[in-house]
């Protein structure tokens, strides 16, 4: 299994509305209608920026998302990209939604899980009485 981490710059010509609107309602529309997606694609999440948390830390400025996408292969990753009904109906909503050349995109292969979720038990060190 290998996984796309992007982290997502809104175009600058879209507020932070927009951005969030389309991202939601409309690019995940469009990538659910590509016929093959289900043959390609594992596991698709969206994580907006958290609103409503002004004079907050929210991470590192400039960025509006996190999309994680989840493959079995990465030939499954490239078919998907150079299929022509993505290219059709996402690529040119991706150049409408997004600043490119500006977001991160980093493809990883299976994780190494530090935590995960059970109860941790920390020892506390004996009193020397």
């Amino acid at each position: 299994m290998i996984r796309l981490t992007a982290l997502l710059r809104r175009n600058p010509a879209l507020t932070a509305e927009q951005f969030h609107a389309h991202w939601r309602d409309v690019h995940a529309a469009k990538i659910l209608s590509v016929p093959r997606i289900g043959d390609w694609v594992v596991r698709y999440e969206q994580h907006p920026r958290m609103a409503g948390a002004a004079g907050r830390w929210t991470g590192s400025a400039g960025f509006d998302g996190v999309t994680l996408q989840w493959y079995r292969t990465i030939d499954d990753f490239e078919a998907m990209i150079a299929d022509p009904d993505y290219q059709r109906i996402v690529a040119p909503d991706e150049r409408y939604l997004l600043d490119l050349d500006n977001s991160v995109y980093l493809l990883t292969d299976e994780p190494r899980t530090i935590i995960d979720g059970s109860p941790v038990r920390h020892r506390r060190p004996r009193s020397s009485r």
